[in-house]
Order: structure tokens, then C-alpha cells, then sequence
């Protein structure tokens, strides 16, 4: 299958599983992962997510140049049609924009080697990402005379300086895992065989904590990016107001006082 799945605990792995094309997507491929990522945002017995993938050559290198050539019908067509008739149609960049899922869970890009292109822009979509020492970054579609077509040019400008974000995309060069961690990109590096079991590690601790703490802060960075700071700040207060009187709040400040790990319940 070209996307795979593991269940371990309340986290999801899910695996882009094509190696000998990169981990590159075909538009079934993108409907399949479209349609994992629908199904982990709706199972509440699960609470992070991971997204990597298979070898270590590459994390995903976007969409199968090969499998993707335009098609015969218009964009038009293409745009006003019903989801599945519109990725036949070529719009199939709809099934990899992850960001109009509205996940309010916390995903975890695990970038094992290339992460290009749409690659890239599901790394993007992560809202952590740790690296392999052999990843590399980058937005190529200008040499393909094209552009990053599900947010790839705003996500990186809001994810890294400027100046960096523009070369990048300018140029269509690519950064290794030293400089994306330098700039901001990733937040670790690790080698290629710990990457999945330090992002387990990292979605763990996450699932440590308050559930409800953690949906909040989940809205809250996706929520007050565009916002004023006093508008950012009332929604903060506002949610926080929401969590104040909850059982897992009272919870954890007893658990503090008592001296034990905390047992939460979502409520």
C-alpha cells in the first residue's frame, strides 16, 4: 500500500510508502493519506500523530511528476467539481492540503531524507518536525516552471527568516538538516534509525499532558498567527478561562501537591 498505517498507544505512524519514486505521491496515493489523516482526526482514542517515510532516502519528494501531467479538461472544470471528480481532473492538490483538514491534533513530521515540494509542504503542515542528519528541505517547483500549489511559499516565509525562506524558493534550492535546524525549520536531528523512535518519544511526552491543555494550544497557534496581539491575547484568556474549572486542570495542581504524575481523563 502506498500509505501505511501503525497504531502504537493513542499515537499514529503513518508511512508514505513508496521508496523506488521517493515517497513521491500519485493522486491515489494523496487520496489514500488524505483519507488516513480524516480518519485519525476523527478517532478519539487516538491523540498525536506521525508522518514519515519508507527508507531512508527519502520523507517525500511531492507529487509523481510522471503521474500527474495536466489533463485534458480545463482547471475550471477541474476546480468547481465535486472532490473526487476534481482530483481525477488534475486538481489533486486538494487531497495533500492538509491544513483545510482541520486536525486539531498534534502531527509530527518525522523527515527521513528528502522532503521536496509537496513533500516539503506536508512537512509544513506538521506542527513539530524533527530531521534525519541526511534531510534535506527545499521547494524545486519553480524549475519546473510551476509553484507551490497547498501553502508552501506562506508556510515556510511564517516558518523561517525571510531572506531564507525567498532564496529557497526563489532558486529552488534545497537546505540540509543542519541549516533547517539553524534557521528554525526543525527542531532536532537525530540519526536515521532513531527518528522514529525519538518522535514516539516526543509524542509521548505530548500525550502526557492535559488532552483539553493540549487541543487549546493546538487552536491556539492555529488560530492567532493572523491576529492582532490583543485579539491573541483575549482568545488565550478565553480558553484559559474554558480549562480553569475543568477536573484535569484540578488534577494536575493536586497532583503537583502530592508529589505524583497526574492521570487525566479529558474532562
Amino acid at each position: 500500500m502506498a500509505i501505511e498505517t501503525e497504531r502504537a498507544g493513542k499515537t499514529l505512524i503513518v508511512r508514505l510508502n513508496r521508496p523506488k519514486a521517493l515517497n513521491a505521491l500519485d493522486v491515489e496515493a494523496m487520496r489514500d493519506l488524505n483519507q488516513v489523516l480524516r480518519d485519525f482526526r476523527d478517532d478519539p482514542t487516538l491523540a498525536v500523530g506521525i508522518i514519515t517515510g519508507t527508507g531512508d532516502r527519502a520523507f517525500c519528494t511531492g507529487a509523481d511528476l510522471k503521474k500527474t501531467l495536466p489533463p485534458q479538461s480545463s482547471f475550471a472544470q477541474a476546480y468547481f467539481a465535486p472532490y473526487e471528480q476534481s482530483l481525477q481532473e488534475g486538481l489533486y492538490v486538494r487531497a495533500i492540503t492538509l491544513s483545510e483538514l482541520s486536525i486539531g491534533k498534534p502531527l509530527i513530521a518525522a523527515v527521513n531524507g528528502h522532503a521536496l515540494g509537496g513533500g516539503c509542504e506536508i512537512a509544513l503542515d506538521c506542527d513539530l518536525r524533527i530531521a534525519s542528519e541526511n534531510a534535506t528541505f527545499g521547494l524545486p517547483e519553480a524549475r519546473w516552471a510551476s509553484v507551490p500549489a497547498v501553502g508552501g511559499v506562506s508556510k515556510l516565509l511564517r516558518a523561517v527568516p525571510r531572506a531564507v525562506a525567498m532564496k529557497m524558493i526563489l532558486t529552488g534550492d534545497r537546505i540540509n538538516a543542519a541549516e533547517a535546524h539553524r534557521v528554525g525549520l526543525v527542531s532536532d536531528i537525530v540519526p536515521a534509525e532513531e527518528l522514529v523512535s525519538t518522535a514516539m518519544k516526543l509524542a509521548d511526552r505530548i500525550i502526557a499532558n492535559g488532552p483539553l491543555a493540549i487541543k487549546s494550544l493546538k487552536a491556539l497557534a492555529d488560530r492567532t498567527q493572523d491576529m492582532p496581539l490583543t485579539q491573541s491575547v483575549a482568545l488565550e484568556q478565553l480558553l484559559w478561562g474554558v480549562l480553569r474549572d475543568t477536573d484535569d486542570r484540578v488534577e494536575g495542581r493536586t497532583a503537583f501537591t502530592e508529589g505524583r504524575s497526574p492521570e487525566y481523563h479529558g474532562r
